[in-house]
This record gives C-alpha cells, sequence and structure tokens, in this order.
C-alpha cells in the first residue's frame, strides 16, 4: 500500500480562473488556498496518509455545490467530497491537484416532520444532532458510530455507516429514505423520497456507500425511531475470549436481536479504564460483552433475564444490569472512547475493519492473536460481536522507519482472513484508499467491471473521488484491473 493517493497532477493547469468561478459562486471566504491553510484538509482520520489538496471550497447550499461541481466538470478538474473528515479509510484523502469540496458548514436540520418519523438534513449536520434534534419528542436516530459526537450525516452516506445499534436496529442505508444530489456533471437530482418504497432503480441504496465516488448528498432525508419504552444494558464479564465468543452466537441463536453488543478484550478494556476511569470494567477479565436489550418493559425484562443466564451458562463470572440512563450512559462511555483511549497506550495504532460471520468468531480472533504474534505488534480487540464487524487496533510506533509499512502487511492479513472464513473487507469504515488494495482479495474481475459501469453512468469524466476504491497496478502493485479490462474489453473504463 502505498503511503498517499496517486497523483493526478495537471502541469501547467492556469489555477486563477477556476479560483475566480469558485469565488463568484461561494464568495472569497469560502475559498481556502494558502498553502498552511490547506494543511487542515491534507487527511481524513487515517492520519497515515497524506496529501494537499490545490484549493478547498465550502458552498452552502445545493445550488453552490452544483455550481462549484460544474466548474470542476467543465475544466476537467478531479474534486473530492469532504464531511467532517473522520473516516477511517482514506474516503476522504485529498490527490495530488483536486478540489476538495467540504460540506462541513452546510448543517441545516431543514424540516422534522413526526406524523410520518422523517427528519431533512443538510450532510454537514453532525450525527448526534439528529436525535438530539428529535428526543425531546420521544424519538431518536438509530445509527450511531463511535464517532457520533462529530462525524456528519453526509459522511455517515458516504461511507454507509453503522455503529453499535446497526445489529437490531439496521446501518445508514436502512435508515436513508431519499437524497438530493449533485452529480459529477453537475446536475441536482433526486433519488429516493419520502415513503420506504419507491418504483424504479433503487439509486438510493446504489448511492448510499458509494464513497464519493457518484456524486455529492446536499440533502438527507431520514427515517426517526420512537424511543423504546424500555432500554436495559448488560455487562458480562469472561475470563476467556472463546467463552465471549461463544456467548455472542448462544444469545442471538436464541432468538434475542440486541439493540447492541459489543466485546471488548483485555488490552482494551485496560485502555479504556485508564483513560476514561468508568469504573465499572473489571481489569483482569479476558473479554467483557455489552449486551443492550430494548423494547416494551415486559419484552425488556424477559429477554435481560435470558441473556444474563445464557452469559452465566457459558462462563460469564459477573453478570450486571444498568437501567438507569446514567449508569448506562457510563457502560457505554468506555466502549465508545476505546479507539482514543488506545492514544494512552501506544504512540500510534492502525484500525482494521472487516466482518466475519458469526459462528467464525472464536477461530478468527484465535487467528488475529497468532498473526500479531507473526508480525511482532500487539493487537486490541474492540468490535460490533453481534454482526461480526471486527476492529482490530494494531499498536506500533508510526516514528520507526519502516513501521507503517509492515503493520499495513499485518492488518493486509487480517483482512485476508476475514474474506477467507466468508466474511467482507468493510463493515462501516469504507474501502478508501487504504483498502482497495485488496479488492481482488473479495471481488472477481467481473465484479469489479460491473461496479466501473456503475461509476461510469454517474460519472463519465472519472473526476468524482477518483482512485479511491479500485485497486490499480501503479497504486497496488497488481494488475488486477488491466487483467479486467482484457477480459471485458467493451468496458474501457479502467
Amino acid at each position: 500500500m502505498v503511503a498517499v493517493a496517486a497523483s493526478q497532477a495537471q502541469s501547467g493547469r492556469d489555477w486563477q480562473p477556476i479560483i475566480a468561478a469558485f469565488v463568484a459562486i461561494v464568495g472569497e471566504d469560502a475559498v481556502v488556498r494558502r498553502k498552511e491553510e490547506l494543511l487542515v484538509y491534507e487527511c481524513d482520520g487515517l492520519t497515515s496518509y497524506r496529501e494537499r489538496p490545490a484549493i478547498v471550497v465550502l458552498p452552502r447550499t445545493t445550488e453552490e455545490v452544483a455550481a462549484v461541481v460544474r466548474v470542476c466538470y467543465e475544466n476537467d478538474v478531479a474534486f473530492v467530497p469532504r464531511g467532517s473528515g473522520t473516516g477511517l479509510s482514506g474516503g476522504a484523502l485529498p490527490i495530488s491537484e483536486c478540489v476538495l469540496i467540504t460540506t462541513s458548514v452546510m448543517r441545516q436540520i431543514i424540516d422534522i416532520d413526526y406524523d410520518n418519523q422523517q427528519v431533512v438534513v443538510q450532510p454537514g449536520v453532525i450525527n448526534n444532532w439528529v436525535t438530539q434534534a428529535v428526543s425531546g419528542d420521544g424519538f431518536y436516530y438509530a445509527p450511531d458510530p463511535s464517532s457520533q459526537i462529530i462525524c456528519s450525516i453526509g459522511g455517515n452516506v458516504a461511507e454507509n455507516s453503522g455503529g453499535v445499534h446497526c445489529l437490531k436496529y439496521g446501518v445508514t442505508t436502512n435508515h436513508v429514505l431519499g437524497l438530493k444530489v449533485v452529480t459529477p456533471t453537475g446536475a441536482i437530482v433526486e433519488l429516493g423520497g419520502e415513503i420506504l418504497e419507491m418504483p424504479g432503480y433503487d439509486l438510493t441504496g446504489v448511492f448510499v456507500g458509494s464513497e464519493g465516488m457518484l456524486g455529492i448528498a446536499t440533502e438527507i432525508t431520514l427515517r426517526i425511531l420512537k424511543a423504546p419504552e424500555s432500554v436495559k444494558v448488560l455487562l458480562a464479564d469472561f475470563m476467556d475470549v472463546e467463552a465471549a465468543g461463544a456467548t455472542v452466537s448462544a444469545i442471538i441463536a436464541a432468538g434475542i436481536i440486541p439493540g447492541g453488543m459489543e466485546m471488548m478484550d483485555n488490552m482494551s478494556i485496560n485502555a479504556v479504564e485508564d483513560v476514561v476511569k468508568t469504573n465499572c470494567y473489571p481489569r483482569d477479565a479476558a473479554a467483557i460483552l455489552l449486551v443492550e436489550v430494548d423494547g416494551l418493559e415486559i419484552e425488556a425484562t424477559v429477554n435481560a433475564q435470558r441473556v444474563v443466564e445464557i452469559c452465566r451458562h457459558h462462563g460469564a463470572r459477573n453478570v450486571t444490569v444498568a437501567t438507569d440512563p446514567a449508569d448506562r450512559d457510563t457502560l457505554w462511555k468506555g466502549r465508545k472512547a476505546a479507539f482514543a483511549a488506545m492514544g494512552k497506550m501506544s504512540p500510534d495504532y492502525y484500525v482494521q475493519d472487516g466482518v466475519i460471520p458469526r459462528t467464525q468468531l472464536q477461530y478468527v480472533l484465535r487467528e488475529i492473536a497468532s498473526l500479531g504474534q507473526k508480525h511482532g505488534y500487539d493487537v486490541a480487540n474492540v468490535f460490533h460481536a453481534g454482526d461480526g464487524n471486527l476492529h482490530p487496533l494494531i499498536l506500533y510506533n508510526n516514528a520507526v522507519p519502516g513501521e507503517l509499512e509492515k503493520v499495513e502487511e499485518l492488518g493486509g492479513d487480517i483482512l485476508r482472513l476475514c474474506v477467507e472464513v466468508g466474511g467482507s473487507l468493510s463493515g462501516e469504515h469504507g474501502i478508501g484508499a487504504e483498502k482497495r488494495c485488496y479488492m481482488p482479495d473479495m471481488f472477481s474481475a467481473a465484479d469489479m467491471a460491473t461496479m466501473q459501469l456503475v461509476k461510469q453512468a454517474f460519472d463519465p469524466k472519472q473526476i468524482a473521488n477518483p482512485t479511491k476504491l479500485f485497486p490499480t497496478p501503479k497504486t497496488c502493485g497488481e494488475g488486477a484491473r488491466a487483467v479486467a479490462a482484457k477480459q471485458f474489453p467493451d468496458v474501457d473504463r479502467f
């Protein structure tokens, strides 16, 4: 994996007319071009890779986004959409000589419709703001990434983000009813609508998770849910990681679908207690399970009792149940802060995002530990256990020359392991610049050629977030796309 995105430099370009066009559209203050100011935008949450954009533009309306994109289209300039910049796969990583279109100032909640349980927001609205806006009337927005206090809805749509509650309630795509989108040609189109099922192709489903490669969402219609009558959070601690993994499968096999079910190993437990100091996570436990059950009072009570019994049957040392909102928040606080807490244990960490079948959890956790030992790195595990979405955190020191490349190799081995057992390269972080090289491990040349056809339909000039998602010989040292081009000569978009 190369450290930065492939260069898209266009030698001799005169940027002044383009800058003047942008200034005419959004105003002087909304066009960033001084080198020291551009440093702020040279990476997203995947801070190991950096590239400075040529220009950053901050539009405020759909019409401004469309006008900015049309300037890019007419001048054959690549653009990269960016929200809050919290992504962890390099999806918002600039490429050389690109325009970064940032939606972070588009922060209006346009409409709240309680009767139809939906809200309309601009893409810069922070995830947690949606719940805050509707909670007083007994509603909430279900997808809740760990970064929900800072990540934006537009970024969530781009990456199809999940979170703690995706096990029962689904990921972002399950809560997006409609989209207003600016295509890479600068056209404004409406996808989906205000009802769950619309006639025609499911272009909303195509767009959600497309990582900024099909355009920019400027208005998003979200489904909100009525808050459950009762919520209970259980914490079970185990002296054996495999026992905790077996408990996960047993809970689902019993027909219980928790609102959320998370697992943390000993290393992550201690990192959280060092930083967050919940005083709830036993430091000597090999693993803990956090299980949230919700619904009607009787439903939540019965399911909580059954989860306690299953945990104890599979060797849980202790099981505590929190019903008070403050106590529940304390239990979740540690899990939400787990990534950040790793900074206490290591100067750097490299987080991966793969998915496996639940039945393979015990085997994969053993293999990850073995791979860590083989490569010589500690690996902490904190993940969405209920749906098998793993987040192994590889601890290392980026100041040591060559360490990042070694850690990437270990991360690649973990991803290949996920695919080998019937899983996926990503659950919610996306492919971006980071994992594009591993796409051939999961998809055939025909698969990727078909994906490229979709990309071409939306983006005929290939200017929307290029170099992401699809591997190239230049960036990955392999020729998957060249092979695909030979096998599918009619598809000339490689």
